[in-house]
């Protein structure tokens, strides 16, 4: 039988007066200290074992979300890869697209410019062009008049376009080889202007 004492203090011993008396309790015998160890150790491992099985339902929840996680990353990647395959063929299209495209306007850039050329010397009387050549950035225009008025007035006339912003006379000189009338021979670079 095991007492215990709730208050904790010893009985004084040579003190001689009213003796208190302590309550007490007494628990029995539970069997000795194998059953007592055993018992600790049954609770123990059934704590342990508590402890593990949610530990393994996580660990297997987590596997699960693992597995799932992965089989998604596979699709995305897929996607990615299809994305990526588009993207390089969207980007394939588009150069092809824009090579193009400026072929288009390098096809009509030297057309326009003779049917601009074309239209001013048509409208200016007394001129007629010789040879023109595209050089880039300008024009050299080579060509005869009848008056040094009639070239004044083509470059008036080229002025007015707004293609080209500065022209200038290279060279004018009368023509040796006409000898039944007056004619001048005359070289003009033209600018063109920024488009």
């Amino acid at each position: 039988m095991i007492r215990i004492n709730l208050l904790g203090g010893a009985k004084p011993k040579g003190k001689k007066g009213p003796a208190v008396s302590m309550p007490s309790f007494e628990l029995g015998n539970l069997g000795g200290p194998v059953v007592q160890v055993a018992a600790v150790l049954l609770i123990a491992g059934a704590v342990n074992f508590a402890y593990w099985h949610q530990l393994d339902k996580e660990k297997k929840s987590i596997e699960l979300k693992t597995r799932v996680a992965e089989q998604k990353n596979r699709e995305l990647a897929d996607i990615k890869a299809r994305y990526v395959e588009r993207q390089k063929q969207a980007d394939a299209y588009k150069r092809r697209v824009d090579v193009i495209d400026q072929l288009r306007a390098n096809q009509t850039g030297p057309v326009s410019l003779l049917d601009m050329i074309g239209s001013t010397v048509n409208s200016t009387e007394a001129v007629w062009l010789i040879s023109m050549q595209d050089q880039g950035a300008s024009v050299a225009i080579d060509g005869t008049a009848l008056s040094s008025d009639a070239v004044a007035n083509l470059i008036s006339n080229l002025q007015k376009t707004g293609y080209f912003r500065n022209i200038e006379i290279k060279e004018t000189s009368q023509d040796e080889t006409i000898k039944d009338m007056q004619a001048f021979q005359f070289t003009l670079t033209c600018e063109k202007a920024k488009s």
